[in-house]
């Protein structure tokens, strides 16, 4: 699966980056102003009209409605409304916008008028790194005037290498890898700064090294691939390559292998100025911050990185994947369509494009991208598994094993343990489409790669139970997939319901009134509850659940069931059924947790290895 970049250093990385607030409390990002300045934005705000404008403008920015908080927030600056909150509202949703210039006047009015804000300066550090002003960040940086440590060190050391100090870069790169959590990221811009200036055998002893994280990106390793070939050791690269990224999974690194098996001498391309090297800082940071803080937050960062690189694509697949997420789902399609077919990473890019549309409700839409994406890239694993994920989705079972199917054979008969999930996946698709015989063998592959995965133990293992089959195999494999994640309700769900089918009511109801406890407002957990107080007797309480089950939105045809079992009783329900035996319709009686309905292959973070 593609992982995003952390340098091995989470524990650490908060403290060490900045001191910004994920939340971006301008409260706690921002310096008074002038008196002057405070209570002219004081008088403003009492102005009429304006009080509602600023309440809409804060509601917004929570929402994280970029277009209605910058139209708002820049009202609100048009009347001369100059107040911290008001002006880092406008920086931050004009950035998100992807209009720069206008976060960057914003910036230059906040430091006119001596409002100290973390979030103004990033900006004004960004725009002079764009304007090549290097000079003038040094100035800034050597004032205390930055950041943060982490963003401050990177900075200088680009600043330093643009304005021709390149003794004074490599020293200040060198300071930050001295610093305890930090030296992953001097080292590795160290190296990329070393490899742009066309030291390549010192940018080698660094991305060679043994120093934890600095390989654990994909640019990282086309990096060290580039800088080998301009090191004549093509073999060494196409080595690099093969053991970091499985043939068929990513276009780009397969047309680089191509490139070196021809003898061709790749040209150093990660970074080539002071200015792509300053992108990278932002883009590190904002890879780096992902899962760590605020979606919003972690956008400054790639917007800026954005901005500076306008073609650095990883950056733009950050971008709209963090808008997609915050569901700002017409901001990410601009960015994912502004991405060029002949783009290494367009395939990203377009996968990102289709499921952007299917969670907006598009799913005819989003399903037809993906087809054609999997047409034009029939021999790239990941489109042929987000062409299946998209048809599994939407229960179109035959499809979905199809591109599974094609997956598999561009896997080839030796399975790394990392491709556990495509047999997972075939196997969900075929065991809902009612073959099981074709369904037990792909789940006990994935099991056979990833032992202890907890969603294909309790997968196969409820199946098991559902059919009677292999009991005293069956139910083991549940109980260790909710050792290894106890507080997965779905898990322990299914493990309640197998008692349940076993017709041990008592370890049902221990068993599903935690799983409720966990997953309160689910509808298959909660209608499961009720089926277990029925038979344990306690029938208004079960009544009281399914009630609550039909509140939840469960679909129609637990709907159907849930109402006929407030008609007549769970017994008469299941007397109708046949012969008193449980179906158990409903997710959980054939894909027993939620986490068996993996996120596609499109929200993988993009920046990152696939580890084929």
């Amino acid at each position: 699966m593609i992982r995003a970049l952390r340098f091995g250093l989470l524990s650490t990385f908060s403290a060490a980056l900045i001191a910004l607030p994920p939340a971006l409390s301008a409260q706690a990002a921002t310096q008074p102003a002038t008196k002057a300045a405070q209570g002219a934005a004081g008088e403003a705000l009492l102005a009429p009209g304006v009080a509602g404008a600023y309440l809409a403008a804060r509601q917004a920015s929570r929402d994280r409605d970029y277009s209605a908080a910058a139209r708002y927030a820049g009202d609100l600056l048009a009347r001369k409304v100059e107040r911290p909150a008001v002006m880092e509202t406008a920086i931050q949703s004009d950035l998100a916008l992807g209009d720069f210039a206008a976060a960057a006047r914003v910036a230059a009015q906040m430091h006119s008028l001596g409002i100290r804000s973390q979030v103004g300066q990033l900006v004004r550090i960004a725009d002079q790194l764009g304007k090549a002003q290097y000079e003038a960040v040094l100035t800034e940086l050597s004032r205390n005037d930055g950041v943060g440590p982490l963003v401050d060190g990177l900075v200088t050391g680009w600043a330093d290498l643009g304005a021709g100090k390149m003794s004074e870069a490599i020293a200040a790169f060198d300071k930050l890898a001295k610093t305890p959590g930090m030296q992953a990221f001097g080292l590795y811009h160290k190296a990329l700064a070393l490899a742009s200036a066309g030291d390549f055998e010192g940018a080698e002893k660094i991305l060679g090294g043994d120093h934890s994280g600095l390989r654990l990106t994909r640019r990282g390793v086309i990096a060290e691939a580039e800088v080998l070939s301009q090191l004549e050791k093509n073999d060494a690269a196409l080595a690099l390559l093969n053991r970091h990224f499985a043939p068929g999974r990513d276009p780009g690194v397969d047309a680089l292998r191509d490139r070196l098996k021809a003898g061709e001498t790749l040209p150093f391309s990660v970074v080539r100025t002071p200015r792509d090297g300053s992108a990278e800082v932002f883009y590190s940071v904002a890879t780096a911050l992902q899962g760590q803080a605020s979606n919003g937050y972690v956008l400054l960062f790639s917007q800026i990185a954005l901005h500076l690189r306008p073609h650095l694509t990883s950056a733009a697949l950050l971008s709209a994947g963090l808008l997609s997420d915050e569901d700002q789902y017409d901001l990410a399609l601009k960015i994912y369509g502004s991405i060029p077919q002949n783009d290494p990473e367009h395939f990203m890019a377009e996968m990102g494009r289709a499921e952007t549309l299917y969670a907006q409700g598009h799913s005819q839409e989003a399903t037809a991208a993906m087809a054609l994406l999997a047409k034009a890239y029939p021999k790239v694993i990941n489109v042929q598994i987000g062409y299946g994920d998209m048809l599994r989705r939407q229960k179109m079972w035959a499809g979905a094993i199809k591109a599974y199917d094609n997956a598999i054979a561009l896997i080839g008969p030796k399975p790394s343990a990392q491709q556990w999930s495509v047999f997972y996946l075939r196997g969900i698709a075929e065991e809902r489409s009612g073959d099981w015989a074709r369904a037990e063998p792909d789940l006990r592959e994935a099991l056979k790669l990833n032992p202890d995965q907890p969603d294909v133990l309790n997968y196969l293992g409820y199946a098991l139970v559902d059919r009677g089959e292999k009991l005293d195999e069956a139910l083991p494999m549940i109980k260790k997939a909710v050792s290894e994640r106890p507080d997965d309700g779905y898990i322990r769900d299914s493990l309640g319901w197998a008692y349940y089918k076993l017709g041990d009511y008592d370890k049902a109801l221990t068993v599903m009134e935690k799983a409720s406890q966990l997953e309160p407002v689910d509808p298959v957990v909660t209608d499961h509850l009720g089926d277990v107080y029925w038979m344990v007797g306690r029938k208004l309480e079960a009544q009281f659940q399914w009630r609550r089950a039909l509140s939840y939105g469960p679909d129609p045809d637990e709907a159907k069931r849930i109402r006929l079992k407030l008609e007549k009783g769970l017994d008469a329900v299941r007397e109708d059924e046949g012969k008193g035996v449980d179906k158990g319709v409903g997710k959980a009686a054939s894909e027993p947790t939620k986490a068996a309905d993996p996120a596609p292959a499109a929200k993988s973070k993009p920046g990152a290895i696939n580890g084929g």
